[in-house]
Parts: structure tokens; C-alpha cells; sequence
């Protein structure tokens, strides 16, 4: 993708992803170093979208079986309130505790208990339960936690730190109890640590891992962000001031074509990955990069810069636009502001007009616009009464960016 800074290029690829459900990740390729140098390598960039995908999937499994863990956590806080004192002591483990005398209450009572607490009336009720350390505070539990130095991000590192904590938390190899405090929290509280606990228990019977690098392998999307800033032109013989810039081209062909990468999820593929490389292209050309990675990128869009039109359309139709987030921002100092359809039409047309004759930095020019407007009222609306209105209309916007487009005429002129 081909287009100036501040055109929409990273929002195109983001909502693409959104859209499709797909893991996706944005990368800048100024960060990575060729193999050898000090730095990340581009191998980074399929671990770091990995850890999204886990993310990702660990998000959707745990909303398809949220309503089978409530109905969980209800039936262990009935355990709790309906069990006699007696069976709750002599348990030694978590579920003996928990549902030591359910048995022990009749399906009368417990069902009287069900509908009080869906009311809310046992919400201030105290139970006992038995949290992991990690849900509770952190630290005076089971012993310090062993950690390698190294790149974490290296994947046998990472590995080695899971087998050891594992050790180190459980007691022995194998063994897959997390350690636990007993606290007394009320209903309300309770509700909520229990879920976590009972969602965990569902999704050990899921192979996240698996789902997530099927994800990564057939749908995850890779966006390369200033592609051309590796890029050397080949009308001048000038080198980078980056040494292996043009080195991680070189790395980034395997990548691109289809290679395996070791992750400390396992191994991914990444034939099917969706690799989309943009940039700005204004010091060089597209024909700069290396001849294979142009052959690996073949399809090329090339994006116009914004219109007038466009940055109406921006400041107007998002339902968070930047007229209203200075709405709601001086509303917390209870100054209501006003926006006229005139005034927005007006930093439209001022926001262009500075991209054509200073720089064309997109629709963050709206940013600096709507800052100067907004300076002194931001300043002033602390001291202002209650209920105080503001109108912004065509009038004050020229008022206020006439210093700028006097500056910005003069600045031809200067050597």
C-alpha cells in the first residue's frame, strides 16, 4: 500500500482484521535488524502475533462457555451457603471445602437460597473460598519464582521458564495444583473470583495452542508499517544510516514466501499468512526494494491523499469524532461547546489548505487545527460558571489560524 503519511493506510488493514476475526498485528519495520546485529529479528514479529492469537482465542472460547460457567458459580455458592459448618472444616482440599455438606441440605431450602440469590439479597452474606495466589495478592505464598536470563521471547527460554514454574508451583513434575489461599469474601466479590477460577477449569479442557496456531496459519494478517525507511535509493549511491537495513529485506523473504517458525506454542506455518507492507514512498521508489520482495508483494494499491471532502467526513461522521471528544471534554468542567456545520466545514478547508502548502501529514493535521482553536478555551473553561455555553463558528476559526496561514505564506520566502 502506497500512500502519504495520515491517509487511512494502518485503519484499512486494522478494520479488515476486525471485521474477519483474524489475528492481526502492526509491525513497524524500522525496529527489526538483520541476523547477527544487535536488535529483534523478523522471526519476532510470527511469536508476537502467536501471543495475539492466544489472546484472541482465549477471549472467544471464554464467552461461548461464560453461561455454563455462571451456572457453575451458582451451584458453588449455594455448596457454600447451604453446607453445614462441620463439612467445611474437615475438607482439606478446595472442592471438599467448598461442597463438603451440600448433600446434607434439603432441595427445599436450596432452592430458597437460589432465589434469594438471584435477588441480590445474599449479596452481603460472607463466604469462604478458596482463591489461587495469583487471583489474590501476589508475594508471602508459595515459594519465589525461578527465572532465566536471556531474550524471554527467545522460545526455548520461554520454555524453560514454564517447566520450572510449574515446578517450582505445583511440587513435582506432573502435578497440576495451584496453590491457594482460603479467603472470606462476601457474595458479591465471591461471584467474580469464582468465575475466573471455573472458567480456567472449562478451558483446560480446550487445546488453546492448537486453535490459535490454526488461526495464525490460515488467517492471521501481518501489516509491515514503513517499508520504504529500509529501503536505500539506487539513483544515489548513499548507504542507510540503519547497517542492515537492507538486510532485513533479505530476512524478510523466507517470511513472506512460506517458512516455519519456532514458537514456544509450537511450530507455525506461515504460507497462508497475509502480509501487507505499506509506506509513504516519498525519498524512494517502490522499485528500491530488493527485485524477490517486490516479486513476494504483487499486488499494489496506491492511496490519494485526503480532500477537503474526506476530512469533513472524518471530523462528522465517527461516532467519536474530534468535535465531539472537545465536547465532552470541557462538558466534565460543565461548559457546554458547540460545534456550527460552517466552523467544521471551515477546519476542513484550513486542515487541507495547510497540507497542500506546508506538509501533507493527512487527517492528523485535523490535531494541530482544532488544538489551536480549542487553546484558549481548554485554559479558560476551569474559571468559567456552570452551565456557560461556547459557540465555535467560521468567524472565530479564522480568527484564530489567520497567525498560521501568515506563517506558514512567509516560510516560502526564507532561504
Amino acid at each position: 500500500m502506497i500512500g502519504p503519511t495520515g491517509c487511512g493506510k494502518t485503519e484499512v488493514a486494522r478494520r479488515m482484521a476486525t471485521l474477519s476475526e483474524a489475528p492481526f498485528i502492526k509491525v513497524e519495520a524500522t525496529k527489526f535488524t538483520e541476523v547477527g546485529y544487535h536488535g529483534r529479528d523478523v522471526d519476532q514479529i510470527v511469536r508476537d502475533l502467536m501471543d495475539v492469537s492466544m489472546t484472541l482465542t482465549r477471549k472467544k472460547q471464554t464467552d461461548k462457555m461464560r453461561e455454563e460457567a455462571k451456572g457453575l458459580v451458582e451451584e458453588r455458592i449455594l455448596d457454600l451457603l447451604t453446607g453445614p459448618a462441620s463439612g467445611a472444616a474437615a475438607g482439606a482440599g478446595g472442592d471438599a471445602a467448598a461442597g463438603g455438606g451440600a448433600g446434607a441440605a434439603t432441595n427445599s431450602s436450596r432452592e430458597t437460597f437460589r432465589t434469594m440469590l438471584r435477588g441480590g439479597q445474599l449479596d452481603e452474606q460472607n463466604v469462604e473460598v478458596d482463591v489461587p495466589v495469583s487471583h489474590g495478592e501476589k508475594g508471602g505464598g508459595a515459594g519465589g519464582e525461578i527465572v532465566f536470563g536471556g531474550d524471554a521471547s527467545n522460545p526455548n527460554i520461554a520454555a524453560m521458564n514454564e517447566v520450572i514454574s510449574k515446578l517450582t508451583a505445583g511440587g513435582g513434575p506432573g502435578a497440576k495444583r495451584v496453590p491457594t489461599e482460603r479467603k472470606t469474601l462476601p457474595v458479591s466479590e465471591a461471584r467474580d473470583v469464582i468465575l475466573d477460577i471455573e472458567l480456567e477449569r472449562l478451558l483446560e479442557n480446550v487445546d488453546l495452542k492448537k486453535e490459535a496456531i490454526a488461526a495464525v496459519e490460515e488467517s492471521g494478517i501481518v501489516f509491515m508499517d514503513e517499508i520504504d525507511k529500509i529501503c536505500s535509493s539506487k539513483d544515489y549511491m548513499s548507504k542507510s544510516a540503519d547497517a542492515s537495513a537492507e538486510g532485513v529485506q533479505r530476512d524478510l523473504l523466507p517470511l513472506v514466501e512460506g517458512t516455519t517458525i519456532s514458537t514456544k506454542y509450537g511450530n507455525v506455518n506461515t504460507d497462508y499468512i497475509l502480509f501487507i507492507a505499506s509506506g509513504a514512498f516519498h525519498a524512494v521508489k517502490p522499485s528500491d526494494m530488493l527485485p524477490e520482495l517486490q516479486g513476494r508483494l504483487p499486488i499494489r494499491v496506491e492511496l490519494n491523499g485526503l480532500t477537503e471532502d474526506d476530512l469533513y467526513k472524518i471530523l462528522t461522521e465517527p461516532v467519536a469524532n474530534l468535535l465531539r471528544q472537545q465536547t465532552e471534554l470541557l462538558a466534565t468542567e460543565g461548559v457546554s461547546l458547540k460545534f456550527e456545520d460552517d466552523a467544521a466545514r471551515e477546519i476542513a478547508r484550513m486542515a487541507a489548505l495547510l497540507n497542500r502548502t506546508v506538509e501533507n501529514i493527512g487527517a492528523r493535521r485535523l490535531h494541530t487545527v482544532i488544538e489551536r482553536i480549542m487553546e484558549t478555551m481548554s485554559f479558560e473553561a476551569a474559571e468559567m460558571d456552570d452551565g456557560s455555553e461556547l459557540v465555535v463558528d467560521k468567524a472565530l476559526v479564522k480568527e484564530r489560524l489567520s497567525e498560521v496561514m501568515v506563517s506558514s505564506d512567509l516560510s516560502r520566502y526564507i532561504l
